[in-house]
């Protein structure tokens, strides 16, 4: 079965690392240097029009949408402390005061920082009583950490940055645009970040026992705007109706050249280089996109498309490659790379033979543009290359969410020093090797066995913590989805196992990363694995004969019935592929 999954053909791969340079790459990233691409503005406009100018000089196809997105600007905002003002920003999506002072007393409360990149998106523990406070906590305004504030009543809140940047950001829980059933999730609570120094010498104040007034101000533009979307299309010889999903964000913070200036010129060379090889190098299509509102819209550009072509990719897609922040100073390792298990095999591959590097992986957190997580298309990648943790202990960095783990991430200082173009050529063989090999394998190399070992790790600590969870159902459809897994990868018409895969991937996907159905998007909140079982965990915690125990036992029940009900689904759609 491995073979499988490390396919490649060696020759043509040869011919495309040869043919990837820096050329393009640096125009691009030169020209986006005069820019600061924020949504919705002329710059993001001018940037979108390069991409497109210089898609049609290379005489790829392609075309620019220009659907009307939810964005939310930060503008300049406040924060004082008994009568003394500090440097201090709000993220995108936060409530506006318009410029009104909310003022109250000052109160530490301990979350901490993240330990590492996975752990900026934890869910924070908050049990004070925190009505009419201003609350003062550790680290980023991630959404989960601004929900547990809210929900324990606080006035206003202050974070505090792991360093003296203060980086920019997005605090909704709402995935995209807010449809009738999550619009009332619209943060509430208004927010301001200031830098460490500051923020630690308020915390060494109440801890010594001063009591402190704190007024926080914020101003935001918060609308629907028309913002452009380019998406490419270098057309499959074979199966040019299936298509892979090449992707990454061109809006930025201020100039933005880690993330995702690079990026957005990973794509252009690929692009580029596939498309001047001529038709026949792709069995089946290559689409790239370029995405706007990320960083203001939470992901509003990729979550448009994922509605808008919704019966498309359920139908057609193989699979979602993910582009942030690659080609980036002192990147030299493979470390953590965010992918499904599914496609870690022919992942692992792919970087190997583009670079002769090893890779890790981790699972992929509820973020980037991973819109597409409740259509079930399996995933690989979202940032690629990261600088040594050696290298970053001497630079006295902390985890960040991008740049190659270079702090200047969504900062004023994410300049052009930040980019190496020979990091970034590096870069573009790596996605090129995973994009022909999901082009071109004649058996899509997907391994539904390697996200059912990641399942039976979480169903292991569930029913280590409920003992008496009913499991049965869930056992059997994992064992008969085994078998015709094996099955699958044992022989047969290429196509029907193809097209049998394409639809078993998806419901497997959804079973481990959505709780809400296919055209719905599950809240920027951490999905853990099999999310419909993973309230399990809580159980030792409560009374057991409690109304809370009650309930969770119920919603354990449905889970399980959801679970084997996905599984059975998908182990028939490969049985019938035999």
């Amino acid at each position: 079965m491995a073979d499988l999954f490390a396919w490649r053909d060696a020759q043509a791969e040869a011919e495309v690392f040869a043919a990837i340079s820096d050329a393009e790459p640096r125009a691009l990233v030169n020209r986006f240097a005069e820019l600061v691409r924020e949504t919705g503005t002329e710059d993001e406009r001018l940037a979108a029009e390069y991409i497109s100018d210089r898609l049609g000089r290379l005489g790829i196809q392609h075309e620019v949408h220009r659907p009307t997105l939810f964005i939310s600007r930060p503008r300049p905002s406040s924060l004082t402390v008994d009568g003394r003002a500090y440097r201090a920003k709000t993220p995108a999506m936060a409530p506006s005061t318009d410029g009104r002072e909310l003022t109250g007393p000052l109160v530490y409360v301990e979350t901490g920082y993240a330990a590492d990149t996975a752990g900026i998106f934890d869910t924070a523990e908050v049990h004070a009583d925190l009505r009419g406070k201003i609350a003062l906590t550790d680290g980023l305004p991630m959404p989960a950490k601004v929900k547990q504030l809210t929900d324990n009543g606080a006035l206003a809140a202050v974070f505090v940055m792991p360093g003296e940047g203060i980086h920019e950001g997005i605090c909704t829980t709402i995935w995209g645009a807010p449809d009738l059933d999550n619009w009332g999730a619209q943060p509430t609570l208004p927010i301001v970040s200031v830098a460490h120094g500051d923020g630690q010498a308020l915390i060494a104040a109440l801890r010594g026992g001063a009591r402190l007034a704190a007024s926080v101000a914020t101003r935001l533009e918060t609308q629907w705007e028309p913002c452009p979307v380019v998406v490419a299309e270098i057309p499959g010889t074979d199966d040019p109706e299936r298509f892979v999903l090449l992707h990454g964000h061109y809006d930025s913070w201020h100039q933005g050249i880690g993330d995702n200036a690079t990026g957005d010129a990973l794509l252009l060379e690929v692009a580029r280089v596939l498309a001047a090889r001529g038709s026949g190098r792709l069995r089946r299509t290559l689409r790239i996109a370029w995405w706007p509102g990320h960083s203001t819209g939470r992901y509003a550009g990729s979550t448009w498309y994922a509605d808008r072509f919704a019966l498309d990719l359920a139908a057609n897609a193989v699979a979602q490659v993910d582009c942030d922040s690659p080609g980036c100073r002192w990147a030299t390792e493979y470390r953590g790379l965010a992918c499904m298990a599914a496609l870690y095999p022919m992942t692992a591959a792919a970087v190997r033979d583009a670079t002769g590097l090893a890779s890790t992986r981790e699972r992929p957190n509820r973020a980037g543009d991973y819109s597409f997580n409740n259509l079930g298309l399996p995933a690989t990648l979202m940032l690629s290359s990261t600088m040594p943790e050696a290298v970053a202990r001497a630079h006295g960095y902390y985890p960040v969410g991008g740049c190659g783990g270079n702090i200047a991430w969504h900062t004023e200082d994410d300049l052009l020093d930040i980019a190496d173009f020979g990091n970034l050529v590096r870069d573009a063989r790596v996605y090129a090797a995973v994009v022909m090999r999901l082009c071109n394998a004649p058996v899509h190399p997907i391994d539904l066995g390697a996200e059912l070992d990641e399942a039976a790790a979480a169903l292991a600590a569930y029913r280590a913590a409920a003992p008496g969870l009913d499991l049965a159902a869930v056992d059997a459809a994992a064992g008969r989805l085994r078998q015709a897994v094996a099955g699958w990868a044992a022989g047969g018409d290429a196509e029907a196992r193809n097209a049998a895969m394409r639809r078993a991937s998806r419901l497997v996907v959804r079973s481990n990363y959505a709780r809400l159905d296919p055209f719905r998007q599950d809240p920027a909140l951490e999905v853990p694995p099999l999310p419909d079982l993973e309230p399990a965990l809580r159980l030792p915690k409560l009374a057991a004969a409690s109304h809370e125990a009650h309930v969770t036992a119920t919603h354990l029940m449905r889970g399980a019935n959801r679970v084997a009900a996905l599984w059975d689904e998908a182990a028939r759609e490969l049985e019938a592929a035999r």
